[in-house]
């Protein structure tokens, strides 16, 4: 059975990223890419779907023993985990390091204290865990080989096999290491180069030291920042610039639920919100690659903007079910694609057209056509933000007029308007100008409860949605507007837990809610810190900092935060590490930041 979600650790390499538990086991990795189909699957089944677990060597049919202590090196991604057995302590290191050529996990065991029994069980499956592969030797290198697939175990230690698993019996003594390497290569390829372990560590260990060293920011929250940063860095596909919302599928948003989706995409939305927190924060390069990736990726069909795309830029992400695995804790379906690509999302024109104009002012090299499909996209709006859509929570029900779409649809007027000010490019400002109007004028008339002083989830309807907390943040309204305050405490009452964190909008159990779907989720961590944003904008900044702190002790013991946080059980749910809940994280530490140095 697979750990708890917050047992695991992320560990990558820009390309793709395996997820390590406390008991030493890789039970998710996708070769070559974040997309690509899993190599080990244990995550979402059982061993018998692949897993490589490296730890003290322990009594068949005992659960393996968690590490007692584990960690990140430094400002790194390379996991360190501590095993104190009655034979003495070991250390297993592990990481990816970053790459031109074949994707490489590297586990070096070193003995700390006396003499430790380890085993090494590699269960290499293909397809999410449906093919086995021929596994045979090619000199002192193991090859496993199915179709187009195949992975290169190197190591000093002698292996065997035994049902369709390669196993290593050894034993380390303090200063001791034992090293395994396993490489992905195209199957007709001929084996990928020998592996360097140390020379890689020492490497990788370099470039996260070298890249930390650009963040900006040096405020009281710092160590809970960088941890996010690199998440959100490890997040990035380098060939492009692509950002993935996260490696894992089907992580259930409900355990035992049907709320399980595919996350291995570049959501435009999560991702033009990334680029804002790694801009702030000093990253301009990423910046500089994401922009490329969007011009590559919606180049020639501007006006039929995607919600996501692959990490490359492809478009067709179609959806289906793996029906031999058992999902996450028995929750199906287990999902591979994505069918909410097709819908319409008008709120994406406003969080791309946002991040286009924070890459314009904050110094980013100008890119005409950037600016061209700037007003190529509000040419689209012009005509079609008075639509019904799908809003910013990919509902599978009926479209409604969703307010938080609109609210990003004056977004992407307001920051093109802005360009055209700013003399750089040539549009009808003055139509412009009367559309951000128009579109201002039709939110607060049709999306705001009157009697109930707050905004709502959609024109005419009663229920609350907390993406309204974007509100204030965005520049629609001030925060001292009484319809932002009232906004803000009625999804303090309606919409949060008893601990303080927030839901994203009603839902209805084993009905279907507004979402059209049935079941329930966990308080969505993203909206939880927009709330703590909110606090800080309208002068509670106490409440606001109390809040942040809270999620913060939310995170694991590495710093990783899933999607959501289910209140009942206790637990992190959802997709994991989820760079929607990281981005957030970060732009609150920044606001609570200035705020104590402007005496809130």
């Amino acid at each position: 059975m697979a750990g708890r979600i917050e047992d695991y650790a992320l560990i990558g390499d820009m390309q793709t990223a395996a997820l390590v538990c406390r008991d030493g086991t890789a039970d998710w990795l996708c070769l070559p890419r974040f997309d690509s189909h899993a190599t080990f699957a244990g995550l979402l089944g059982t061993e018998e779907h692949g897993f490589w677990r490296i730890g003290p060597a322990h009594p068949s049919g005992a659960a393996p023993p968690h590490a007692d202590r584990r960690r990140y090196r430094g400002d790194s991604l390379v996991l360190e985990s501590e095993w104190d057995t009655p034979r003495g302590t070991v250390r297993v290191i592990d990481f990816m390091p970053p790459r031109d050529g074949a994707p490489q996990l590297i586990r070096i065991v070193e003995g700390v204290s006396g003499r430790v029994p380890m085993r090494s069980s590699l269960r290499m499956r293909f397809s999410y865990g449906r093919v086995v592969p021929w596994v045979h030797k090619v000199g002192d290198r193991t090859v496993a080989v199915a179709g187009p697939d195949s992975v290169w175990l190197d190591t000093s230690a002698e292996t065997f096999g035994k049902d369709l698993t390669t196993y290593s019996d050894f034993t380390v003594s303090p200063g001791e290491r034992v090293a395994f390497t396993i490489s992905w290569q195209p199957s007709h390829r001929e084996a990928p180069a020998l592996p360097d372990p140390e020379g890689s560590l020492e490497a990788t260990e370099e470039f996260w030291r070298e890249w930390v060293e650009h963040c900006t920011y040096h405020g009281p929250y710092r160590d809970a920042v960088v941890r996010s940063l690199i998440t959100l860095k490890a997040l990035t596909y380098a060939p492009t610039g692509g950002i993935v919302a996260a490696p894992t599928t089907s992580l259930p948003e409900d355990i035992g639920g049907s709320r399980n989706w595919d996350y291995r995409f570049t959501w435009l939305r999560d991702a033009a919100i990334t680029l804002s927190s790694l801009l702030r924060t000093g990253y301009r390069e990423e910046a500089r690659a994401w922009r490329e990736w969007l011009l590559r990726a919606v180049a020639g069909d501007p006006e039929n903007l995607q919600i996501m795309y692959g990490i490359a830029g492809e478009r067709e992400l179609g959806e289906a079910e793996l029906p031999w695995l058992p999902g996450y804790e028995s929750s199906t379906p287990v999902r591979i694609g994505n069918g909410a690509a097709g819908q319409l999302q008008l709120d994406v024109y406003g969080e791309v057209t946002e991040a286009l104009h924070l890459a314009h002012m904050t110094g980013l090299a100008r890119n005409d056509y950037a600016s061209l499909l700037q007003l190529r996209l509000i040419g689209y709006l012009e005509d079609h933000w008075n639509e019904p859509d799908e809003g910013i929570w990919e509902v599978r029900g009926p479209r409604r007029h969703f307010v938080h779409s609109k609210v990003m649809a004056w977004v992407a007027v307001d920051r093109t308007i802005k360009l055209l000010e700013s003399g750089d490019v040539d549009g009808p400002l003055e139509r412009w100008r009367e559309l951000r109007d128009d579109i201002h004028r039709d939110v607060c008339e049709k999306g705001y409860d009157k009697e109930r002083n707050t905004f709502t989830q959609s024109y005419g309807s009663k229920e609350l949605d907390a993406s309204l907390l974007l509100i204030p943040q965005m520049g629609f309204l001030p925060p001292d507007d009484k319809r932002v305050i009232g906004t803000i405490e009625a999804i303090q009452r309606e919409l949060s837990t008893p601990d303080g964190f927030v839901l994203r909008y009603p839902t209805a159990g084993e009905d279907a809610g507004v979402d059209g779907l049935e079941g329930d989720e966990g308080a969505f961590l993203a909206c939880s810190f927009w709330l703590a944003d909110d606090l800080a904008m309208i002068g509670r900044v106490d409440e606001a900092r109390q809040l942040f702190e809270r999620l913060l002790a939310l995170r694991n013991d590495l710093g990783l935060l899933a999607e959501e946080w289910d209140p009942r059980l206790q637990r992190q749910v959802g997709n994991f590490p989820q760079a929607f809940s990281h981005v957030p994280l970060i732009d609150t530490a920044l606001r609570l930041t200035a705020s104590s140095a402007f005496g809130g």
